[in-house]
């Protein structure tokens, strides 16, 4: 899927948040991105993101970061708990 595309979608779902407030909206965006995007997606939109996120409306882009965050810390966190990669 084009980063475009993502970048549109991500938007879509911004804007049905936005209603909810900036702080409640943030938190309904990413939660919808992390239970209904699959990895792949969730990758690309980090990887462009990554690469300067153009498109993304700012309320979107703090979920996205924010979202990434959070699956490094808990990838981070899988990996030090895994006794075979000691």
């Amino acid at each position: 899927m084009s980063p475009d595309k993502l970048v549109h979608m991500a938007n879509q779902i911004g804007k049905f948040f936005t209603s909810q407030g900036p702080d409640k909206a943030e938190a309904g965006i990413a939660q919808h991105i992390a239970r209904f995007w699959d990895p792949r997606m969730r990758a690309a939109i980090f990887a462009h993101l990554d690469a300067g996120g153009a498109g993304l409306d700012p309320l979107v882009r703090e979920a996205i970061e924010k979202l990434g965050a959070e699956q490094r810390r808990r990838s981070e966190m899988s990996h030090s708990a895994d006794p075979s990669r000691v």
